[in-house]
């Protein structure tokens, strides 16, 4: 008998160790590419396991209630997202020695734009482009999400975001209902890449987007003044610019810091035929200038800006003026 009862024991013990190792459905994990996609994006979503060898298993893979692959090792699917607002649903069978194991997916696609501009950009009036950044501006990135539920789009003040910078996280700038980040760009980049998160309170719906943003140089253009109609912004002078008599000439940098360009830390220097002309006759970004009679010629005509508190930051711009 006790023969017997050792017996039994082993056994069970097998039969208990054999349960304890097979694999659980937390073993076995699910990723998606891209993490929040938008409408009619490709999808690719793939399952890995630290306990299981998928790669000998049949794995069935069935979306809507349809099944489109089936196949030893097909750890990998890819699938195209619905319309915003529309819910894919996949299932994910692994067939493993010991049960059946299923992985359930629902793909919400949304819609996610992010749009930039800088705080601190000069440009003149009735400019209809956007404030670029140059070298150290402050930039604003504004999130504008479009999530779709039950045909309703959700309200943008209503939504948590997760913001980062250079892939690193922003816990300060995330937060419900905080739609935009407000950063200083770096002398030493190149570029940075700004990522966010829009989701529901409960995280069942969600989209993302990013967006890299460098710098740019400021641009000077000059215009013409008239003396009744001001400066004429339809068309910046070309190069060469013919003169005859009097005329004044006003200086727009574009995109230059800070955006009200009387500030003191920006130093104009005019310069007519590479002597630099003292200060007192010109008016920061204007300039008079006045043909002799019966003189004729080319003189060439230079602008350059600095700004004293950013080493790094300065335009400057010639062209040939014709009498």
């Amino acid at each position: 008998m006790r023969i017997k009862f050792l017996l039994l024991i082993s056994i069970l013990g097998a039969i208990m160790a054999g349960r304890a190792l097979a694999v659980s459905p937390s073993a076995i994990s699910v990723s998606i590419n891209p993490q929040n996609p938008a409408s009619y994006e490709n999808v690719t979503i793939s399952l890995s396991s630290y306990a299981a060898n998928l790669g000998t298993v049949n794995i069935s893979w069935i979306v809507n209630g349809k099944s489109v692959l089936s196949g030893i090792g097909k750890s990998s699917f890819q699938v195209t997202a619905g319309a915003s607002g529309t819910e894919t649903r996949i299932i994910a069978k692994i067939f493993l020695p010991d049960g059946e194991i299923d992985k359930n997916i629902i793909i919400r696609p949304a819609e996610l734009v992010l749009l930039f501009e800088a705080t601190d950009s000069y440009l003149p009036p009735f400019y209809k482009g956007k404030a670029l950044p140059t070298e150290g501006s402050e930039i604003k990135v504004v999130a504008l999400p479009e999530i779709k539920i039950g045909g309703s789009l959700a309200s943008p003040k209503t939504l948590t975001y997760e913001w980062k910078k250079d892939y690193e996280n922003s816990p300060g700038d995330s937060g419900y209902g905080r739609s935009f980040l407000v950063y200083s760009n770096d002398y030493l980049d190149e570029a940075s890449n700004i990522s966010v998160v829009a989701s529901t309170i409960d995280g069942k719906y969600s989209s993302g987007g990013n967006i890299n943003i460098g710098s740019y140089q400021p641009q000077i253009a000059f215009y013409k003044k008239d003396g009744e109609l001001g400066t004429l912004w339809e068309k910046a002078l070309p190069n060469p610019y013919r003169i005859t008599g009097e005329e004044i000439i006003v200086a727009v940098p574009y995109f230059i810091s800070p955006a009200d360009i009387r500030r003191p830390e920006l130093a104009f220097r005019w310069f007519i035929n590479n002597l630099m002309l003292p200060p007192k006759i010109v008016e920061k970004n204007v300039i008079p200038l006045r043909v002799e009679g019966g003189v004729s010629g080319v003189s060439k005509l230079r602008l350059e800006i600095e700004n004293t508190d950013k080493i790094f930051e300065s335009a400057s711009k010639e062209i040939n003026i014709e009498f």
